[in-house]
């Protein structure tokens, strides 16, 4: 078992009373590092949130997809296969309707570069994905649907 932290500060900037105020805040992680966050701005309209900030639905769209990729590098090295690099452009669908909204899909693209004769079959890519998908610590507690270029994983 092992713990992870954040500590997540705001303070009052407006008249909260009448919902005018603002949505900024910071995320501090145990390292030190601090994000500037925010409520989206298609949740919250500016000048109530920043643009600029993260928002949660994309740190979880991030969580998702990093977890992932670190599962599916460490998995390839196992393997005996050598990545030079992963890119990943991950969407989140956020959607619902009078009952609550929710992220109901992530979708994965990467883009995968291999050393060259060191990389897999794209069966073997594709068993990778899977393998990563089942072992990886976030998708395993998220129950939304998550998908690697247009293939659905089960077990979300």
């Amino acid at each position: 078992m092992s713990r992870h932290t954040a500590t997540i500060r705001w303070r009052r900037e407006g008249d909260f009373a009448r919902k005018k105020y603002h949505r900024g805040h910071t995320w501090r992680f145990d390292g030190g590092i601090e994000v500037p966050a925010s409520a989206s701005p298609l949740v919250v309209p500016k000048p109530w949130s920043v643009e600029a900030a993260v928002d949660p639905e994309e740190a979880l769209v991030a969580a998702i997809s990093s977890c992932h990729m670190l599962t599916f590098l460490f998995l390839a090295a196992n393997d005996g296969f050598v990545c030079e690099s992963y890119e990943d452009e991950a969407v989140g669908v956020l959607a619902g309707d009078g009952g609550g909204q929710a992220i109901t899909e992530v979708v994965l693209r990467p883009i995968i570069q291999w050393a060259e004769g060191r990389g897999p079959t794209p069966v073997q890519v594709e068993a990778l994905h899977e393998r990563a998908h089942h072992d990886c610590f976030i998708s395993r507690s998220v129950k939304c649907a998550i998908r690697v270029e247009g293939r659905r994983l089960a077990g979300c």
